[in-house]
């Protein structure tokens, strides 16, 4: 039942019809009011779980820290309720905009939850706080919630299926700031107008640069998307006051696709749900076992079964020639030695880019057998003289055959990995090939609920009470019966102490 819209540029003087603009379409799709099937609700469910897991495990990160300080310094509004804060007791509130901005950090901070990639990428789990944090204000429940929810996916992975924008060097928040509006129109039962002009203002406002995933990666990666939130929540609020935004917004001669994206001849055939058909988006993404970016999740899978497979090798440097990943084009050119970017190869760098360095992170799990969130990227053992001298021999080399499986529309077919070939300093090689992580659907031990509990219990045990994970863990499973008082209370606490070790700079606010 789903429909393909033909999206091209148009000139001003073609007037094209408000019905006919893609951002319009999008509006449709998120004030069709069909019920959320139950797998739907399941995987929804999950990912709210996800997102609190990886959330709790990044509370006393810097970053973390100065977002949640910058919400907490704005007060709530006197119009509603407000929002929680990740971290904070429950009635410590903030604005939702506020709200979505700090929680969107905490979550996105180690690079940890949800993944959805096609013609371009995306962590659809992003959606969760601004929709969330709005619902919290407005005093919805977890029916609506969950609605809210179910659109946000669906808006950001029909759009990363079809438009691309790492081609261009434009960060994929861009996709992210309409489907965040989308999923807050439904969740508040908006109207299309409404929810058209807030779609057109989200884009229009989220829109820059891949610099922030480049070079040395700043702390700004973990809040791009929180931005985009953020965004998402204010473009809601002038739109429900009767503002508009500029149109078309992707279509118009001086619009998005024809000056940031594939230019003024461009055209993509953009699929989204019929009037009536279920939104299931979410369930073409895929969560991560591992605290990396989701192209390394097979590779860590892979290192892991190498070091448990062949003990005998020990991986020390000196017995090494070279280790060559031939892999997609995606793996190679962004996270893999066609970057050129030399601070893949830096013990020095930051957290946030050894996390975008496969050479690293394959080293360290051949090295170690496993992988951790805190422990792979601390100094020392970025800077553990064998293996700086064995990441060195690690490159990347694009394959076409892996960079077609990574396209692939065939879900059985579409890849992730690729072949490593270990060569040893004594003429003997080692030749293994992955091509989807361990938790993937179609992994070796693909993720279920228990799995999602499991991750949540090891993230937030050392920052939150066993009686706090449990409250949790409770709301959570009951999403969809949730009253709105229950919605307010869906975020977590920290253990007594735990905020109060993490700095808190000053700022403006």
């Amino acid at each position: 039942m789903t429909v393909m819209h033909h999206v091209r540029v148009h000139r001003s003087d073609e007037n094209l019809a408000r019905e006919d603009q893609l951002a319009w379409k999008i509006a449709e799709v998120a004030a069709d009011p069909v019920e959320v099937e139950p797998d739907v609700v399941d995987m929804i469910i999950n990912r709210v779980i996800d997102n609190a897991a990886v959330a709790a495990a990044s509370l006393t990160r810097a970053p973390v820290s100065a977002a949640r300080q910058q919400a907490l310094d704005h007060a709530v509004s006197i119009s509603g309720e407000g929002a929680t804060v990740f971290g904070c007791p429950l009635e410590r509130r903030t604005s939702p905009e506020w709200a979505a901005w700090a929680n969107g950090v905490a979550v996105r901070e180690l690079d940890y939850h949800d993944t959805f990639l096609a013609a371009d990428y995306s962590h659809p789990g992003d959606n969760v706080p601004p929709i969330v944090a709005v619902a919290q204000h407005v005093g919805s429940d977890g029916a609506a919630l969950v609605r809210g929810l179910a659109t946000g996916y669906e808006v950001q992975i029909d759009l990363v299926r079809a438009i691309s924008l790492h081609k261009h060097k434009i960060d994929h928040v861009a996709h992210l700031g309409p489907a965040a509006a989308a999923g807050i129109g439904t969740l508040l039962d908006l109207p299309v107008e409404t929810i058209y002009q807030a779609i057109g203002q989200a884009l229009h406002t989220t829109t820059a640069t891949r610099q922030s995933r480049k070079g040395e990666i700043s702390t700004w990666k973990a809040h791009a998307p929180a931005f985009a939130g953020k965004m998402a929540v204010e473009a809601v609020d002038r739109a429900m006051r009767g503002e508009t935004s500029p149109s078309p917004i992707y279509e118009g001669e001086d619009g998005v696709i024809a000056w940031l994206l594939d230019g003024p001849d461009a055209s993509y055939e953009v699929p989204l749900p019929a009037p009536g058909e279920p939104k299931r988006g979410i369930l073409d993404s895929y969560t991560k076992e591992h605290s990396a970016e989701y192209q390394a999740q097979a590779w860590i899978d892979l290192a892991r079964k190498l070091h448990n497979e062949h003990p005998e090798h020990a991986f020390a440097p000196g017995n090494i020639e070279s280790i060559v990943l031939h892999t997609s084009h995606h793996t190679h050119y962004v996270i893999g030695s066609g970057a050129n970017d030399p601070q893949k190869y830096d013990p020095t760098a930051s957290r946030e880019t050894l996390d975008h360095s496969i050479p690293y992170i394959f080293t360290v799990a051949l090295q170690d057998g496993t992988w951790h969130h805190v422990d792979s990227y601390l100094p020392e053992r970025a800077s553990r003289s064998d293996t700086v001298e064995l990441w060195q021999k690690v490159t990347t080399e694009e394959d076409p055959e892996w960079t077609r499986r990574y396209h692939s529309e065939d879900p059985d077919e579409k890849a992730f990995g690729g072949r490593v070939v270990i060569r040893f300093a004594d003429g003997g090689e080692i030749v293994e090939a992955i091509a989807v992580a361990d938790a993937h659907p179609l992994g070796a031990r693909p993720f279920a609920r228990e799995d999602y509990v499991r991750k949540f219990r090891l993230l937030a045990e050392p920052v939150l009470d066993a009686e706090e994970i449990e409250r949790f863990l409770e709301l959570a499973q009951r999403l969809p019966e949730l009253t709105a008082d229950e919605v307010r209370q869906l975020s977590i606490i920290a253990k007594a102490g735990v905020l109060a070790s993490a700095p808190a700079p000053k700022g403006l606010f």
